[in-house]
């Protein structure tokens, strides 16, 4: 009997949970698992609004896969995929590699979700990437040194973030933080410097307490973020974005976080998916495909009131944590102990920049400081949780 093929796509939170999850559960001969990964690193999601912003390297928020993976255990290949074929098991990777698996782990990262705004696609920058972050850090610079260029030109040192969400709410903390720094070191006024957000919803982090949304608009406000709330985006342009009230704001940087859906790979390959979305069984099986899972932001998970779960890091952790188990069962032919996956949500921390947060530790509010501390306390468990106390010592800031 042939060794089980494991094929793991994408070094995100839940394939990269599923590949340690295996690495250290099964023997060496027990399996043949492969993780494929546009990168040589894995990067911490929700940290990513720091380096946007540039209050902190873009090094902090990656973390090199070969530390923290067994290579004599796992076959690591950098490499894009490009298409899946589920009937055929395999897949092909964009330099015509093709990969046949027994067994399929989809855990490739979301798009941005644009919601059919013109322009947006074309003239916005998105907080989704290591990549994507440092060419939104150095645009921010340029603006600044272009203004001092060009005085009067004050588009320049306008900007707009697009979406009220933890991401955008994060990133907005954090340039509030940066701007003081940046009207020092390019010798400019700050209040000359503007900074809307932009939100559909009539409220900031749509769906959350009022209490801790009040609290974070009142701490963003108070670094001179402007608010438009309960105000689409109707079209975005290269000289800035026309507002459905009919505001036009000039800007040369929009920086967009208002949602992301699956990866249209998934789609393409075909999966049945709403929004790029595959909605799995309790076992995170795609529909007709019993070799199949999903995890992560491709995956599509209902509540028992019918409403799906927020993407979230927590949940693809725990997507990984649970899949592991199951797979390495099945490998051994015990699939009469797989376990269904039920998210245990332990609450929702956001930063607001330097020293300050909020949100829920179970049903707990904490505000400022403490959020902050419990936010540094998650952050240290994940590190833990996939590198050790090297990896977790080394990253988390004090």
């Amino acid at each position: 009997m042939s060794t089980p093929k494991i094929l793991i796509l994408g070094a995100g939170y839940g394939g990269l949970l599923t590949t340690l999850g295996l690495q250290q559960r099964l023997n060496y001969n027990e399996a043949e698992i492969t993780l494929v990964n546009k990168h040589d690193y894995h990067f911490i999601t929700t940290w990513l609004h720091e380096p946007a912003a540039g209050t902190a390297p873009a090094d902090h928020a990656r973390v090199d896969l070969h530390k923290i993976i067994d290579t004599n255990k796992v076959n690591l290949i950098k490499g894009t995929v490009e298409s899946i074929d589920p009937k055929a098991q395999s897949v092909k990777l964009a330099d015509g590699k093709e990969l046949p698996y027994d067994h399929l782990v989809i855990g490739l990262g979301p798009e941005p979700e644009t919601f059919g705004i013109e322009g947006l696609r074309e003239h916005a920058f998105s907080i989704r990437s290591i990549n994507a972050v440092l060419q939104i850090r150095e645009h921010i610079e340029y603006m600044f040194a272009k203004y001092k260029n060009e005085p009067g030109r004050e588009d320049y040192i306008t900007f707009v973030v697009g979406g009220a969400g933890f991401t955008g709410i994060e990133f907005l903390g954090e340039l509030g933080d940066r701007i003081p720094e940046l009207c020092q070191e390019f010798d400019v006024d700050p209040s000359l410097v503007k900074i809307y957000n932009v939100e559909a919803a009539p409220t900031a982090l749509p769906g959350f307490d009022k209490d801790l949304v009040d609290y974070a608009m009142n701490i963003l406000q108070r670094k001179g973020i402007e608010f438009r709330l309960n105000t689409p985006i109707k079209k975005c342009t290269p000289d800035g974005v026309e507002l459905a009230t009919g505001e036009f704001i000039k800007t040369k940087t929009v920086v967009w976080s208002g949602g992301v859906r699956g990866n249209s790979i998934v789609e393409k390959s075909g999966f049945e998916v709403m929004r790029g979305r595959v909605k799995v069984d309790e076992y995170l099986r795609a529909p007709g495909y019993e070799n199949v899972f999903v995890v992560g932001d491709c995956a599509l998970i209902f509540n028992d009131e019918g409403r799906p779960y927020p993407p979230t890091a927590q949940i693809a952790i725990q997507e990984g944590e649970n899949l592991a188990r199951n797979l390495s069962s099945i490998v051994r032919g015990e699939k009469i102990s797989l376990v269904p996956f039920v998210p245990a949500l332990q609450g929702t921390l956001a930063s607001l920049g330097k020293g300050e947060g909020m949100g829920l530790v179970g049903t707990k509010k904490v505000f400022g400081t403490t959020a902050a501390l419990f936010k540094k306390g998650s952050d240290l468990r994940y590190l833990y949780k996939i590198g050790g106390l090297g990896l977790a010592l080394k990253k988390v800031k004090l």
